[in-house]
């Protein structure tokens, strides 16, 4: 792990040139180009206040506020892994003419949605001030914060792009699994709907969750400073670093011992 972060600190040049290209790329074509960094994610918080705020009526309030602080940091983690996924297997022409650093293409995908999502922060400030629901101090807890989510989505995406390149139906599965996890991470609802099950308390299902699911503990976090405007409960985001940190591991060893196969299996 600690190879494969000096070797990005070594190529970061590269993955700098990589990520402005990618980003300069995504749309090249369209009409509105840059501006549907804020367009995207904008109409699908419109799509889903319409059905949960209004047609389920949730019964939060500031519903658009609360499902953009987590709708955000979710595209963020989505966009990285899905693209992540592919990201090696889909440039055979940088990885069979030249010794190219591998590690890169997983880590561009992750650092151009990063830039993204950094770009459709003042978006959720907007909001908020909108509501009437300012900005606190408590807005420099983003950076630990988004230092956890980066980590854990670095650790996805290069466990998935190192099996990807061998089976390549997974990529397909991904897509599937990130929508059902979509519905099982508090980005649409609370924590504090879930009641008690099969003998469980209310607040033993939760606390379940917040620690088998690593994203809602982000989310959660992520909500606490834009929505509730407190510091984040430290212990869960503590569990997730430590696993990001031991997931980064294995999926960075893995990746190793694979990467020499890449030009050959692409």
């Amino acid at each position: 792990m600690i190879r494969n972060f000096k070797e990005l600190y070594q190529y970061r040049g590269l993955l700098w040139a990589l990520t402005a290209r990618e980003l300069k790329a995504r749309y090249r074509a369209s009409v509105l180009g840059f501006f549907w960094t804020f367009l995207n994610p904008s109409l699908s918080m419109l799509v889903y206040v319409v059905v949960f705020g209004f047609l389920m009526d949730t019964g939060v309030q500031q519903y658009p506020l609360y499902v953009f602080s987590g709708l955000l940091p979710w595209i963020f983690f989505s966009s990285s892994v899905l693209g992540g996924t592919s990201s090696v297997s889909d440039r055979r022409d940088l990885l069979t003419k030249v010794r190219f650093p591998a590690q890169v293409l997983p880590a561009t995908v992750v650092m151009t949605n990063l830039i993204n999502f950094a770009l459709s922060l003042p978006l959720l400030l907007l909001l908020g001030a909108w509501f009437r629901a300012w900005p606190t101090w408590h807005v420099v807890f983003a950076v630990p914060v988004v230092l956890v989510q980066i980590l854990f989505t670095l650790a996805v995406a290069y466990f998935l792009s190192a099996l990807n390149v061998t089976f390549r139906d997974l990529q397909h599965l991904v897509g599937n699994v990130m929508q059902m996890l979509f519905f099982l991470t508090p980005v649409l609802w609370s924590p504090e709907v879930l009641k008690g099950k099969w003998g469980f308390t209310g607040d033993q299902v939760r606390a379940a969750i917040m620690y088998a699911n690593p994203l809602a503990s982000v989310m959660v976090a992520w909500r606490d400073i834009f929505y509730w405007h407190r510091v984040p409960e430290a212990g869960p985001l503590l569990w997730v670093a430590l696993l990001s940190l031991v997931f980064m591991a294995i999926a960075s060893a893995l990746f190793e011992r694979r990467r020499e196969e890449f030009a050959e299996l692409i």
